[in-house]
């Protein structure tokens, strides 16, 4: 999956991003509002993670244009201990806060729960056919047996398996999986969309290859 983070002090922000990276995620950092709009201006993100005070701006003004642009799933980063301010973040539109400082392990969590919520479901496990996939885990079950994926893996696969039955160009892919300072080879979505085949035989969903297109994820009817 792919985030933007949108926090104006860098040391906060370099130990998010390590730790997200940790679990595959690809994340651009903004340090203030200006950067985050050129940021949204030129990639789709599955999550913002946005700090309230920025030095060009207030992040609940960011807020309220991915309100507008139809609604990528937004957390808030805020200092602020007030009722009144954190009711005022969701009644705007976020979709959840955290009052800093926080542990990463529950900012995890709110990034797990906002998506899942955002996708339909109340846990964290996805039917990908016969099979049941974790992305908080990156585990892969069928019946007795379980593949652990490696972070890259994961998260493609979880690209795909939330938007079942839908072709997903390579560009959209590659979003999802690297940041904008990342360094890709040219066949990097064929080589990990190869590697989940594999771990998919035995059974019954499949990535089929549309020409020209991209790739999408067949599940059983």
């Amino acid at each position: 999956m792919r985030y933007l983070l949108v926090e104006d002090n860098t040391e906060l922000a370099d130990a998010i991003m390590k730790r997200l990276a940790l679990d595959g995620h690809a994340v651009d950092h903004a340090g203030s509002v200006a950067q985050a709009r050129d940021c949204l201006a030129a990639a789709s993100y599955d999550l913002i993670l946005l700090d309230v005070m920025l030095p060009d701006g207030d992040g609940r003004d960011l807020l309220r244009l991915s309100r507008a642009d139809g609604g990528t799933p937004v957390i808030m980063l805020t200092a602020r201990a007030q009722i009144s301010d954190r009711v005022s973040m969701l009644d705007q539109g976020a979709d959840d806060y955290i009052t800093k400082p926080f542990d990463f392990s529950e900012l995890e969590a709110r990034c797990r729960a906002v998506l899942r919520r955002r996708g339909g479901s109340p846990r964290n496990e996805i039917a990908i056919g016969s099979a049941l996939f974790d992305p908080s885990s990156g585990s892969l079950r069928r019946g007795n047996e379980t593949t652990e994926l490696r972070n890259r893996e994961t998260r493609l696969l979880e690209t795909l398996a939330r938007h079942p039955g839908q072709v997903m160009s390579k560009d959209r892919l590659l979003d999802s999986l690297f940041s904008f300072d990342a360094e890709i080879t040219e066949n990097a979505i064929e080589v990990y969309i190869g590697r989940l085949r594999k771990r998919l035989q035995g059974t019954d969903a499949r990535i089929e290859t549309v020409r020209g297109l991209g790739y999408r994820l067949d599940l059983p009817e």
